[in-house]
């Protein structure tokens, strides 16, 4: 199962979004405290919708904690700073993405203890980010491919018709 790791996520509207994309993946999601908000909080539910009572979220109260309860833990960092794309890397099917706070990312000193590990998603120009849920979804897709999309649907129906065969 891939894992999604927020560290110090501030807006619920994102989390909440990225939860939904992880229930509707088999991702597991990992939030590192300090959060910008409080899970039971109305924004969060709304964009998470009815799916956050589905989502296999755990939350750890630093950095420190996350490492020391997911020790091994191969972790790629997603970051504007990297020289490396994320598609120039293999995602293992238990592999963690993580993702920094909205306003400043991942901190630098971490950054630069798992160079290796780091990845960026191209833009063009001088735009700081993208969207963190957009981000995560372009990742995370990215990872989901590279393991045949397992375990996923691969085939849509239509509810009223049917498609010509």
């Amino acid at each position: 199962m891939l894992n999604i790791v927020l560290l110090e996520p501030e807006i619920p509207a994102n989390t909440g979004n990225i939860g939904r994309t992880c229930v509707a993946t088999n991702t597991r999601l990992h939030l590192i405290e300090p959060l910008g908000f409080r899970l039971d909080e109305k924004a969060l539910r709304r964009a998470g919708m009815d799916y956050w009572k589905d989502l296999d979220v755990t939350t750890y109260i630093d950095y420190q904690d996350f490492l020391d309860k997911n020790p091994g833990a191969k972790i790629y960092m997603a970051t504007t700073k990297a020289e490396k794309v994320y598609t120039d890397v293999a995602y293992e099917e238990d592999c963690y993405i993580m993702f920094g706070k909205e306003s400043a990312g991942i901190p630098e000193e971490i950054l630069v203890e798992n160079q290796e590990n780091c990845v960026r998603i191209p833009m063009v120009g001088e735009i700081r980010s993208l969207n963190l849920g957009n981000s995560v979804a372009i990742m995370l897709y990215e990872a989901l491919r590279q393991n045949q999309f397992a375990g996923m649907n691969l085939e849509g129906h239509l509810h009223h018709l049917e498609w010509n065969k």
